[in-house]
């Protein structure tokens, strides 16, 4: 994050109280310790993961964070967890695409009832500001989790249309996957790689849009400082070819279990009910109202900041339609974002 920014955002944070829903995964408990660098006055991180959050409270000791046990279902601990808050960040969900399909009604009781609790929840507090965070599944969703982001999308842009006159601006941030995250890929492979193998691939041509668990914190700080209300913003990611993404990790982490990379099968299974060959990031639908401001693009109901980007449809939002990472790339960026990987000179 650039200097002059990072200064911007230290006075937006300053002073603030902020909620965290989801404070026990793996991007709220970055946000929280991310938030936890800036003069802010507490923060409240809330999670129905009890010993996740006893963990994040023994980890930031002395810092100003109170530790909240809820379920964003359940609307009356979200009013009292919201009193006097500042800002919501929005992360609780249901995320894995299979056990959502197998229990799809438990995704509509988090992802979507979850995402309107919240909504009333800061409504009645006066909020400044909700963040919620949503996903690239959300962008013509073929699986339970999927549609149940979509809506929870929907559910806040449409608050800033029935808030009344109370000054509170709801916003989305739209992720492609990020790596190194709980139940992501990363950590399965390093796994069967441990186990020596196989590892397990889906589908040979699978792409998918990544993004480091840095970039996703930074994308959600700035999209809350330059939030106005009914946006949707989208970090410009890359994508990879998950074979190469295997065949990369492969060769980092099999000598380090003490096995020859040769060694190590890659199993084709086939897909998983749910999964799609290849991730989009923005619906066509949305290029008329899309902007173009530097890392990230901007979704935007304000007539005043978009720039019709239609003619660059292909280049945007499919992960087989844009530049690939390299093999060699994709090693530099496995070892810039696992500690677990080796270093390159």
């Amino acid at each position: 994050m650039e200097g002059n920014f990072k200064e911007k955002l230290k006075n937006f944070f300053k002073g603030k109280t902020i909620l965290v829903t989801g404070a026990a995964g793996s991007i709220g408990k970055a946000l929280v310790k991310k938030l936890c660098e800036f003069e802010v006055e507490a923060i409240r991180a809330l999670d129905v993961n009890e010993t996740g959050l006893h963990e994040l409270g023994e980890e930031l000791k002395g810092k100003p964070i109170g530790l909240f046990i809820g379920d964003v279902r359940d609307k009356d601990r979200l009013i009292m967890a919201m009193e006097n808050v500042d800002i919501v960040f929005h992360a609780a969900a249901l995320k894995h695409v299979y056990l959502c399909e197998y229990n799809p009604f438990e995704a509509i009781k988090t992802n979507i009832l979850g995402t309107q609790n919240v909504i009333n929840a800061a409504i009645v507090n006066k909020v400044k500001k909700v963040i919620t965070i949503s996903t690239d599944k959300a962008v013509y969703p073929v699986n339970v989790m999927g549609t149940t982001k979509l809506l929870a999308e929907k559910l806040t842009i449409a608050a800033n249309l029935y808030k009344g006159k109370k000054n509170i601006a709801f916003s989305v941030v739209r992720f492609g996957n990020v790596l190194n995250s709980r139940g992501s890929i990363l950590p399965t492979i390093k796994k069967q790689i441990k186990q020596g193998g196989p590892v397990t691939l889906t589908h040979p041509e699978m792409t998918r849009f990544i993004m480091s668990i840095e970039d996703a914190i930074n994308l959600v700080l700035k999209a809350c400082y330059l939030a106005r209300g009914g946006e949707i913003f989208i970090l410009k990611m890359p994508a990879v070819k998950i074979r190469d993404l295997i065949e990369v990790a492969i060769e980092l982490l099999a000598p380090k279990y003490g096995y020859d990379p040769k060694d190590i099968e890659i199993q084709i299974i086939g897909k998983r009910k749910g999964e799609k060959l290849h991730e989009e990031l923005i619906m066509k639908e949305e290029l008329e109202y899309l902007k173009d401001i530097g890392e990230m693009y901007l979704i935007s109901p304000y007539e005043d900041e978009v720039i019709n980007l239609k003619s660059n449809a292909n280049s945007i939002y499919s992960s087989n339609k844009v530049k690939l990472l390299s093999k060699n790339e994709i090693k530099n960026l496995l070892c810039k974002i696992m500690k677990d990987f080796p270093k390159i000179v």
